[in-house]
Parts: C-alpha cells; sequence; structure tokens
C-alpha cells in the first residue's frame, strides 16, 4: 500500500509570518505534526510519502505512485482540502479526510471516500482493513465508536524523518492533550477532553532525541493547547528535558501555550526555564471582566493579566497572547480599552481576533438556541461574523479594523517591543546555525534599505544595552518578526476588513426599509496608503 498524507495549505496568515520567513531562509512555519504522527501509526509495510501544500503544489507524479490520498487539515484549510480531494478523485484515488475539520464538521467534505474522526492511537484498524482492500468497507465514517481520546502511552514517535525539517522555521512536538478549563468559545475541550492527557518523560526524551539525530536544532514549539492543564505531570517531565538539554548542548529553544496561572506556579514557570523554554502564548482575550465571565474563562478572573504578563517576562519569557473582542457584554468602548490594556504591556506579538463560534463549542450549542448562528464558519478570521454579534455587525467589524491598525502601528509595534526588552532578562545560549547570515540579511534590508530604519537601529540599540549578544538577537529576531506582523496587517489584512464593511453597508442598504435611509458616510471607508483609516464615522447600525 502506498499512502500519500497531504497537508492542505492555508492562506497567509498572521502565524504563518510569510514576511519575515526570508530573512531566515525558511519556507514555511511549523511542520505537518499532526501528519507525522498518523505515519508512525500505520503499517511498516506502506509506503509513505508527507507532502506540506505550504512548501509546494501537489505534484502529479505523487498522485500517480499513490493507492490512497490521505489530506488533513483545519476549517480555515477547507476550500485546499476540497482541492486536494478533487485532484484525487479524477485520478481515481481512494480519499480520506481528517484532522481537525473532518473531526468536528465531517460532513463538510462529501467527495471523500471516507472520514476519519479524531485522534490516531489505537483506532486505526478499520481505516487501514478499508486502505488495503478497498471497496470492503461500506462505512464512510472509519474511526471507530468509543475511544475518542486514547491513553497517550499509545503515543509512538513521530516519523520525522518523512519531514523536510530544513525547510521550517520552527520544529513541533506534543506532550499533552486536552484542558481542564471551560471556556465557552473552545474547541479544545470538546475535541481533546478536561483530563489532560501527558506522554511519559521517556516519550518526550524519545521525541527530543528523534529530532535530536536528525540535525534539528533551534526553535521548538510543544504544541499542547496547555501545556502546564496536568500540571503535576509535567512538573516530573520537566526536570528529565532540563538534564537532557544539558547533556546535548541545548539544542532546542522551547515555547508553548499555557493559561494565564502560570504566573502563579512559581516552581514550574523555574523548572520550564531551566529545561530550555524561551516564550509562551497565553489567551489573555479581554480586559473586560464581564466578557470574561460570559465566556467561562474563570481562570483569567482570579489574576491580573497585566501583573502576570509581567511576572512570565521578568522571568525569561517572551509572552505572546490572544485576544477576542464581540462579545456579548462588548460595546464600541471595547476597542480603545483593548488598545490602552494591549499598549500598555510586553507583548510585541499581541493577536487579536473576533469571537468565532466553532461547531461543537458550547458557544455554538448557546446561539443555536438563541436563533443567531447565520453559517458554518470559514475559520478566516477576517470573514464576516458566523453569527449575529450584539453590538452590531458593523461595529465590530469596523472597530477590529481601527484596533489591528493602531495595534501595528510601527510606533505601537516596535514602543511593545521596547518594553519587552526593558523587562526580560538576558541568559547566554548557544549560536544557531544560519544566526549570522540572518543578522546580515536583517541589518541590509531593514536597517538601511527598509523604510522602518529608524525603529530597527532605534530597538537593536536598546537591546545591545540591555544585554549585549542575546538583547542584540532578541531585538533583531522582533524587527523581523515585526516586518510581517506590519505588512500582512497593511496589504492583506485591513484592505480586507475594508470590503467586509463595504458588503455589510450595502447589504443594509438593500435591506432598508425606506429608500430616503440615509446612506453611510462616505468617509467611513476610506482606504489610506498605510492600509484603512480609521472608520471614525462608520454607523453603528444593528447586523442584520
Amino acid at each position: 500500500m502506498r499512502a500519500l498524507l497531504v497537508q492542505a495549505a492555508t492562506s497567509p496568515t498572521y502565524w504563518g509570518y510569510q514576511h519575515s520567513l526570508p530573512f531566515i531562509r525558511k519556507r514555511a512555519t511549523l511542520p505537518p505534526l499532526g501528519l507525522a504522527t498518523l505515519a508512525a501509526h500505520l503499517p511498516a509495510s506502506w509506503e509513505l510519502r508527507i507532502r506540506d501544500l505550504h512548501l509546494a503544489p501537489l505534484s502529479e507524479a505523487d498522485l500517480r505512485w499513490a493507492d490512497a490520498v490521505l489530506v488533513s487539515g483545519m476549517l480555515v484549510q477547507a476550500s485546499a482540502i476540497h482541492e486536494v480531494l478533487a485532484l484525487a478523485a479524477r485520478r481515481r484515488k481512494v480519499t480520506v479526510v481528517g484532522g481537525p475539520a473532518a473531526t468536528t464538521s465531517p460532513g463538510a467534505f462529501p467527495e471523500a471516500t471516507h472520514v476519519f474522526q479524531g485522534e490516531a492511537e489505537g483506532r486505526l484498524d478499520l481505516l487501514v482493513r478499508a486502505l488495503e482492500a478497498p471497496g470492503s468497507a461500506p462505512e464512510r465514517i472509519l474511526s471507530p465508536p468509543g475511544l475518542e481520546r486514547p491513553d497517550l502511552a499509545l503515543a509512538r514517535v513521530p516519523r520525522f524523518d518523512l519531514l523536510d525539517l530544513d525547510a521550517y522555521a520552527t520544529f513541533a512536538l506534543q506532550v499533552s492533550r486536552g484542558c481542564p478549563f471551560t471556556c465557552e468559545f473552545c474547541d479544545i475541550i470538546e475535541v481533546f477532553g478536561r483530563a489532560p492527557r501527558v506522554k511519559s518523560p521517556e516519550q518526550v526524551l524519545a521525541e527530543l532525541e528523534a529530532l535530536r539525530a536528525l540535525g534539528a536544532r533551534g526553535p521548538l514549539f510543544l504544541v499542547d493547547d496547555n501545556f502546564i492543564g496536568n500540571r503535576r505531570a509535567v512538573s516530573t517531565i520537566l526536570p528529565k528535558v532540563a538534564a537532557w538539554q544539558r547533556a546535548h548542548g541545548s539544542p532546542f529553544d522551547l515555547y508553548t501555550e499555557a493559561s494565564l496561572d502560570l504566573a502563579d506556579e512559581p516552581e514550574l514557570l523555574r523548572s520550564m526555564i531551566d529545561a530550555g523554554f524561551t516564550a509562551v502564548f497565553v489567551g489573555i482575550e479581554t480586559p473586560n471582566p464581564a466578557a470574561l465571565a460570559e465566556a467561562g474563562k474563570k481562570q483569567n478572573l482570579r489574576v491580573d493579566p497585566a501583573a502576570s504578563v509581567r511576572t512570565l517576562t521578568r522571568a525569561g519569557l517572551e509572552v505572546f497572547a490572544g485576544f477576542i473582542v464581540g462579545f456579548d457584554s462588548d460595546d464600541d468602548t471595547i476597542f480603545e480599552r483593548q488598545r490602552r490594556f494591549i499598549a500598555s504591556l510586553p507583548i510585541p506579538r499581541a493577536m487579536v481576533g473576533t469571537l468565532l463560534a466553532l461547531p461543537g463549542t458550547a458557544l455554538w450549542r448557546r446561539l443555536e438556541r438563541e436563533g443567531r448562528l447565520r453559517a458554518r464558519p470559514t475559520g478566516d478570521q477576517f470573514d464576516r461574523p458566523n453569527f449575529a454579534p450584539a453590538m452590531g455587525e458593523e461595529t465590530l467589524v469596523a472597530g477590529y479594523a481601527r484596533l489591528l491598525e493602531a495595534l501595528f502601528d510601527e510606533e505601537a509595534y516596535f514602543a511593545r517591543c521596547a518594553l519587552h526588552l526593558d523587562e526580560v532578562p538576558f541568559r547566554p545560549a548557544p549560536l544557531r546555525p544560519g544566526s549570522l547570515a540572518t543578522l546580515c540579511r536583517a541589518v541590509w534590508r531593514l536597517g538601511i534599505l527598509g523604510s522602518r530604519r529608524r525603529w530597527f537601529w532605534r530597538l537593536v540599540g536598546k537591546g545591545l544595552r540591555r544585554g549585549a549578544v542575546p538583547g542584540l538577537a532578541r531585538a533583531v529576531t522582533l524587527a523581523i518578526l515585526g516586518e510581517h506582523l506590519i505588512r500582512y496587517t497593511r496589504e492583506d489584512v485591513l484592505p480586507r476588513l475594508s470590503r467586509r464593511l463595504e458588503d455589510i453597508q450595502a447589504e443594509a442598504l438593500r435591506e432598508a426599509p425606506s429608500p430616503h435611509a440615509a446612506a453611510p458616510h462616505p468617509g467611513a471607508l476610506g482606504v489610506s496608503s498605510g492600509g484603512m483609516a480609521a472608520p471614525a464615522r462608520a454607523t453603528a447600525a444593528a447586523a442584520p
């Protein structure tokens, strides 16, 4: 059996860092860890290829070679999944769709021969039989009922050898699945459960060693949705990871996702720093306590978010964070409140999205009961909201555009970088392969030719004053990241949000009860050379 495992591609996003990758000579941000994990659990007798469409289009040669095509992706990649399935169908290949999109929306891919929902460990027997004997399985759904959340003791070392590791900016592995909290908008607890399952220390070390043996060095993302969800288990893993790192010359700079209350766990935080963690993503969401209570994010109500961010920063971590606007308890003041709140914190990478109702979440079920759902989500953060927001759709989209434009203005972004450099301590770190060449490209493109030269050199100077070589490295890294965040906001995000506003306003005009209804002020959608001009006069009409 020859199985072609395909990772669907995503259009440019904030997380893709498409404008930053050329500085480090990489082609994509993260490898498809899910497919590498699946490959480890397929029969050893099968021939396998992994193809990531972020690196290159699917080739005719690969399609001819394959007996079966297995494609994975998220909802935001649904169009790319459909394209792969169509290509395979035209060549009469058996197809299977799996991954997050198929797990939460199995009916969204009717053209697939089969659908697989959920995790792979211990659950592939039916899929293997169906592919080894095409036509023998009448079922479209090949994931067995029950055991949807297998014991991670069954997990095998992913087939990292099937990946082109040199093409990626960072490497990836997973330690745990699941989260103990009950955030209304989150689908992680629906898919992976509220009892976090954790690999053993031996399993984690085996995966680290597998990557090291293949030559991997540098950033390594532990993709857990809440790394500290099971704190007792993680506290036994971290000292062993720290010892392994010391024994092998600290090959990896680790980063992960965790709940904000990590700041209240000083021993756990010290253990993470000792193990080589340099950054953490946290979900702050909002400075609006009513919205946190509404969303069931009680853990954030028990902490001071600003103090927590500073605690994490002063421990040695770069904090990057997620924020949300559009909760029912938000009004049109939330955008300026978010801007001021974020501007006061050492968070260069402040990722803001509008509230999205994902299938299967508690939020989806509530909005369905209230009759407010309008469409299944595309996963595209800059598409129109898939439910009727309480503040009105036009107010939400216009305010969101103003907020993003303000956050990723050069002055604002580099000011947050400076706050980070002011507070973070620097530790000696090994020189990573390619670092000097990256520095030279950054100095030439950003410091000499770039339009943001003034901010670049100001940040570099601060980094040098704070930590010599480590400070310089951090400052240049943040400047490179900022090149993507600033350009992507101006060149992609703001024009797209402008078009969304035009759609909303045109729809409102069509549905207006009288032909004499006032038209939107023409200044509401002005587009400047920097993107969308602040739509200060945008009307606050209720969503249709």
